[in-house]
């Protein structure tokens, strides 16, 4: 695949999930709390499965885009900026699956928790952050036709 397709694959697919993120991170997350408390499990379980099709196939191609990318870029970019938007995506991985996940798992066992939920939106902005940067990085690469 030309390197410009790479670029173009990986950017195309941060773009879809920083705008994923941001309508989680400003609706559907501040949106739960709204969930009346009878209501709440049927409707947490319905946006989990959800969103494990919206997001799960994604950050999958994500890494494996990423990881192909870095590889790629080395000689091109140096460490700094091949190895840096891998990095941004092992970030949301990170936070995904040790902050993110147990939060939603305390949520599915436990029903309506605000504290869990405003957990959720706080820590949130990690990967809300970290996909908003590494869009916004690939996107700076490409118009300067790296």
């Amino acid at each position: 695949m030309p390197f410009s397709h790479l670029l173009l694959l990986n950017f195309a697919v941060a773009a879809y999930l920083t705008g994923v993120i941001w309508v989680v991170q400003l609706v559907t997350y501040p949106a739960l709390t709204l969930v009346g408390k009878n209501e709440f499990a049927r409707y947490h379980a319905a946006h989990t499965r959800g969103m494990g099709w919206v997001v799960g196939a994604p950050m999958v191609a994500e890494l494996a885009l990423a990881s192909w990318l870095a590889w790629a870029a080395y000689s091109l970019w140096g460490a700094g900026t091949a190895l840096g938007q891998l990095a941004l995506v092992l970030v949301v991985w990170g936070v995904t699956f040790l902050v993110s996940v147990p939060f939603h798992n305390r949520l599915a066992a436990g029903g309506y928790d605000y504290v869990a939920l405003d957990g959720l939106v706080r820590t949130n902005w990690l990967r809300t952050s970290a996909w908003t940067a590494r869009a916004s990085w690939l996107g700076w690469l490409l118009s300067k036709g790296l």
